[in-house]
């Protein structure tokens, strides 16, 4: 679990570069300038130590690259905020993928209820796109303080709501189905 939060801080550090230093100093250049610098820092410092990058890492460069650029000339962070749409986006069209998320379930929940999962997976990627949406929209008001709330808490609390009945139907589903199945 360690390595999934060192990844994520990892991928996303640019974004935190930026919204820290926007947050202290009020300066969309500095700040942009400096998220897009540290993006570079972060790919050369991983290549010289021989760590393999992996594709969010080479995605979110990528976007703090071409979002930056387009802040940087027109003088608007509402691009750069607008950077965690577009992973929404991508990572709620990989779940349009059937069945995609049976092999992170437990063999018990894939053999007793397989539809159920396959209906979560497009339940968790219509979520992305809602939460990826709402990014853009809160993006569009050039609020960084109602973005970053709704980035960390509603979007945060979004995912750990959906997880939590996630995992309370599907027990309830299979502790259900397996009584059934130990009575006939």
């Amino acid at each position: 679990m360690k390595d999934v939060f060192a990844r994520l801080a990892s991928d996303f550090l640019s974004a935190i570069v930026f919204l820290v230093i926007y947050l202290a100093t009020d300066n969309v250049i500095l700040a942009t300038s400096v998220a897009i610098a540290g993006a570079l820092a972060q790919v050369i410092y991983a290549r010289v130590k021989g760590h393999k990058l992996g594709y969010m890492t080479y995605a979110s460069v990528a976007l703090v690259i071409v979002l930056g650029t387009v802040t940087l000339l027109t003088n608007d962070p509402r691009f750069m905020l607008a950077k965690p749409a577009i992973a929404h986006f991508a990572i709620g069209a990989i779940m349009l993928k059937r069945g995609w998320m049976l092999r992170y379930m437990p063999p018990m929940v894939v053999e007793t209820a397989p539809e159920y999962v396959t209906a979560a997976g497009y339940a968790w990627a219509a979520l992305m796109f809602v939460l990826g949406a709402g990014t853009i929209a809160v993006a569009a008001t050039g609020d960084l303080k109602l973005w970053a709330f709704y980035i960390s808490a509603v979007a945060g609390g979004a995912k750990a709501l959906a997880f939590a009945v996630q995992y309370v139907v599907f027990r309830l589903v299979v502790t259900s189905r397996r009584r059934a199945a130990a009575r006939a």
